[in-house]
Parts: C-alpha cells; structure tokens; sequence
C-alpha cells in the first residue's frame, strides 16, 4: 500500500509541476515536455506527504537538491520515508496490525548536447521485509523548430523479499520499463503528449502476508484461509493521451486519459481534468478530478469454492474489480522573485486529493455477516502533500 502511495503522490506533484511548466512555456510558445535545450533549473524541494484511509496511516518527509554545472550537466540526489502504521482491511482479516518505516534514496545526471538531453539515475529503497534497487535511462530530442519533443526511457529494478518472522523465507523479483513519448506543440494555446509504455516482471510478485478465503463447512463462518499464490511473470501495456490548453488570465485547463491491461487479465481506465488559475503575481491555485476503473484479475475470487480451486489464487483487493474518484485542490504562493536570502526564488505548496474507493467483488469481512451477506468494501482516503520549493 505504501507503494501505491508514494507512486500516487508522485504522479500528482509531476502533474503538477507539468501544468506550471507548460502554462510557462505556452506563453513563451515553447514545448511543454521539459525542453531538450535547457537542463532543469537549481532548485531544492523539501516535502511533506500524509494517506489516511482503509486502516493504514502513511507519513513521511523527502528532500530533494538539484543543481547545474556550467550549463551542460545537472546532478540531483533525493531522500524520501516513509513511515507506515495499521493495516489493510486484507491483511487485518488474518493478521494484527503493524508499524514499519521504508526509506529511499535516489542519485541521477542529466546530460545536455545541443537539443539531447541524456538522463540516469539510481534508487536504492529499504525497509525490515523488503530491498528494492532501481536504474534509469532516459532520452529527450527535440525536433522540429522545437515544437516536437521525443523521448524514451527503460528501467530496470531488482527486489529481495522477505517475511517478517521468518527468517528462511526470501524470494526475489526483477522490473523492466520501457517508455516512449511524444509531444507536439499544435497551436499557440494548444500542446498534446502520447505516451506508452511496457513493463515486465519476473519473480515473487505476491504479498507474503496475504491470505484467499476458500468455502469450508468445517468451520464456523463457513469458510477458511490460504496463502495466496500468483504467477511468476507479469506483463503490462499503457497508453496515455494529455493535453494543455492555454486560456485567458494565464489560466490553463489539462485533460488526460491512459488506457491500462495486462497478462493477469486487467484491464484499466482513467481519466482527469485539471484546472490551474494564477491570481495577481505570487498566488497560483489548482482543482483536479480524477476517476478509475478497473477490472479482476483472471485468478481473483472473494472466496474460492475449496482449497486448491485453481493453480493460482489472489484476494488482494487491489486485484479485484474497483472504481475510484478522487477530487483534489491546492494552492502555491511564490515569493522573494527579487530575491531571497542565498536564493534567487521560493514557493510554498500545499494540495490535498479526497479519494473514495468502491470495490464491486471484495467483502467486507470485519462487518461480522455470514457468508453471502457481507457488504462490499468501500473507504474514502485524504492525500496531503505539502512542499516548499527554493530556486538558486
């Protein structure tokens, strides 16, 4: 879950930060996508980021250091916790409660070459139950007078799993990625992105800690519990179409919509609509509306009719058939553009997403109801991110 969350908070901070720059960037008729002529901007990022909902409390801070060397090369470094504490309603059901902190470190380079420019970077995440390290590639082109940027990237991740209270338990998996995009300037106003991208995973891709129910007259609510058991490989497709366009008052509305499926039989959708609107010269605020959705995976069942039913078994609810919406709003102030203290600018951020979660095939065991009459799962969530950025 913590995963999910981190990916979750990151996804809205680049959307974010995509809008501001491509609102930017149309006004000065430029790309939208970060140039391939000018490296990102020396910067420092301090964040806070907070999930409450479904049983599982996730809070943590990160920081974040970029800087330039004689306009052709930019090194960044990245700490990021996470401080995790209850359990979700699937891991409750067969388990207690727990407390862990997972922390995370990322390096990287950006490279510049007239119009290329050429990025890496590492990640190394760690946390009591599990070791994750990560390399990335990347590669944006500009073409076109500048008004066509190509990019490509692959990563590639290997994992150590393990099970807390059992210390001979260890099992590894291994991530590829594979990512193109294009962007296009279309008008003055108007810029669009599509991007797909490929993932492949090999490995222990299942949670150690989670059970499927399978039916049982033997016992006293009818049924019993198994560890669950997924394939060892994984493969993923997703396409996504974004765009920008640029109203009057420097205001910009951003609209997206990714088409996901997968080897396991998921298919996803989702889509969102975002609105940003500067008022006067330092306050910026933004509103957003999300809605996914998403089909089971071929091997999930709520409760399966015996033990053993099939070769491969799940009840994780993240692979069961669910919708989401989330409805979000923040606000940034910028400040000291005559500058400030050793820096040339600041900005202080704060958004806030409201997300509500309704599963079509995952009961509700806690609510007490015998089997058959157990109440769907639903649980409302509040993301908080809160960071202040420092130009230099």
């Amino acid at each position: 879950m913590h995963g999910a969350l981190k990916a979750a908070v990151e996804v809205v901070v680049v959307a974010t930060k995509f809008s501001r720059v491509c609102l930017t960037l149309l006004t000065l008729g430029a790309s939208c996508t970060i140039s391939a002529k000018v490296l990102p901007e020396d910067r420092s990022d301090l964040l806070y980021h907070g999930y409450e909902g479904g049983g599982v409390t996730i809070q943590g801070p990160s920081v974040l250091i970029r800087k330039a060397y004689k306009d052709k090369v930019s090194v960044w470094g990245n700490y990021y916790v996470d401080m995790i504490s209850g359990a979700s309603i699937d891991v409750e059901a067969t388990a207690s409660k727990y407390s862990e902190t997972r922390e995370e470190f990322s390096v990287g380079a950006d490279y510049l070459y007239d119009k290329t420019i050429i990025g890496v970077g590492y990640t190394q995440s760690e946390e009591d139950d599990y070791s994750a390290s990560t390399i990335r590639l990347g590669i944006s082109q500009d073409f076109f007078g500048d008004l066509t940027t190509l990019s490509m990237g692959y990563a590639y991740g290997d994992d150590i799993v393990r099970r807390n209270g059992d210390d001979v338990f260890e099992d590894e998996a291994q991530h590829q990625s594979f990512r193109l995009e294009i962007s296009q300037i279309l008008t003055t106003r108007f810029i669009m992105n599509l991007g797909i991208e490929a993932v492949t995973d090999e490995g222990y891709l299942n949670n150690p800690y989670r059970s499927v129910r399978f039916r049982d007259a033997s016992s006293a609510n009818g049924y019993s519990y198994q560890a669950e058991n997924y394939p060892r490989t994984r493969n993923s497709d997703a396409v996504a179409v974004r765009g920008m366009y640029y109203l009057p008052y420097r205001a910009a509305l951003r609209g997206e919509y990714r088409y996901y499926t997968d080897s396991w039989g998921i298919d996803a959708h989702n889509g969102e609509v975002s609105y940003t609107h500067p008022i006067g010269d330092h306050w910026e605020f933004d509103a957003n509306l999300r809605y996914y959705d998403q089909t089971q995976a071929d091997f999930y069942a709520d409760v399966f009719a015996f033990q053993d039913a099939q070769n491969f078994l799940a009840r994780d609810k993240e692979l069961a058939a669910f919708n989401s919406t989330s409805i979000g709003a923040g606000a940034s102030y910028s400040f000291g553009h005559e500058g400030f203290w050793v820096f040339s600018k600041g900005s202080a951020n704060l958004y806030v997403d409201y997300v509500m979660f309704d599963y079509q095939n995952f009961s509700d065991v806690t609510a007490g109801a015998a089997l058959g009459d157990e109440p769907l799962y639903q649980f409302d969530a509040v993301v908080v991110r809160a960071y202040l950025s420092l130009w230099f």
